[in-house]
């Protein structure tokens, strides 16, 4: 399920930042009532306790910045709430299948117990993302049949855009490499003898190096000047394809760099970025037609906010 807008994004971080999935048809507490939506309901004290989880917890906020924040807050539940009454009035619902399958994919990201972790890390229970989960699938479908049906983009219009943005497609010189970061010197020249030996790079990268991408074999990937410490640029852009460099010393320990392959500075065509192209200009319409489509339904909902509790 594909959503890439940066409206829809903000929206389904509602949920996420400990949206208010207890938002009821009526309240069941005795607090005031903050936003109806079309007898959807969300309460003061819901609000408050979602608002407050969403906030970085070493960020100090002056008073009026948490107030413009709060603001800010009660629009993104306003448009998530509009949506998930117009999935209501819809008749579309979420599958327990659907939410064990995108469960599952969510635990697969974390090790271990770190999922587990995560949550009480919000202070919430599994019961209750689960139900945040559902509504989260559950704005992704009537998204994606009410706002994305029929978003194309055609041939003429992704020519045009590639001839008005032309310099977002030069490509400046690129090397790509591969590391071996060591603490000493001593291990350094060590590893660097081995490999002037014959001893293969990405293996003795796997074996030995402390850098994280050890576990690619080293590999850095493609890379532009700029991109990476000036002491890395100086070597590996004037270091032959091949050709091993001698140890480099940074703040991170002592380097070993493989020049593996070399790109020239180029304008890519049309052929090369069509796809990243027709990317962005179907992201640009999605997002419109995504804000049209809020303003649609507020135009239309039984909306109430109690400005006053703000």
């Amino acid at each position: 399920m594909r959503v890439s807008t940066t409206g829809i994004l903000l929206l389904l971080g509602v949920l996420f930042a400990g949206g208010p999935a207890a938002c009821e048809k009526k309240p069941r507490d005795e607090s005031p009532v903050l936003l109806r939506v079309n007898g959807r309901v969300v309460t003061m004290e819901q609000f408050q306790r979602s608002f407050e989880r969403s906030l970085p917890a070493d960020q100090d906020l002056s008073a009026e910045e948490k107030r413009d924040l709060e603001r800010s807050y009660l629009r993104q539940v306003l448009d998530r709430e509009l949506a998930l009454a117009e999935a209501e009035r819809l008749g579309l619902s979420v599958t327990q299948g659907e939410v064990e399958e995108m469960m599952a994919e969510y635990r697969h990201d974390y090790p271990d117990k770190a999922f587990d972790q995560m949550l009480r890390d919000q202070g919430i229970d599994e019961v209750q993302w689960r139900r945040e989960l559902k509504e989260r699938l559950l704005m992704e479908k009537v998204i994606r049949q009410e706002v994305y049906t029929g978003i194309t983009v055609g041939e003429e219009e992704t020519a045009d855009y590639y001839r008005e943005h032309r310099s977002d497609f030069d490509r400046p010189e690129q090397v790509r490499a591969r590391q071996i970061v060591v603490a000493t010197e001593a291990e350094g020249q060590r590893v660097l003898g081995l490999l002037r030996q014959g001893e293969p790079f990405a293996e003795m990268a796997r074996r030995h190096s402390l850098s994280p991408d050890s576990e690619q074999g080293g590999d850095l990937g493609f890379f532009a000047r700029g991109q990476m410490p000036q002491e890395f640029d100086t070597v590996v852009f004037s270091l032959p394809v091949g050709r091993l460099s001698d140890l480099v010393r940074s703040e991170y320990g002592f380097h070993i760099f493989l020049v593996e392959e070399r790109r020239t500075a180029q304008r890519l065509s049309l052929e090369q970025v069509k796809e990243e192209v027709v990317e962005r200009l179907r992201n640009e319409k999605e997002e419109l037609a995504y804000q049209e489509w809020l303003q649609m339904l507020g135009g239309r909902a039984n909306l109430e906010v109690n400005w006053s509790l703000m």
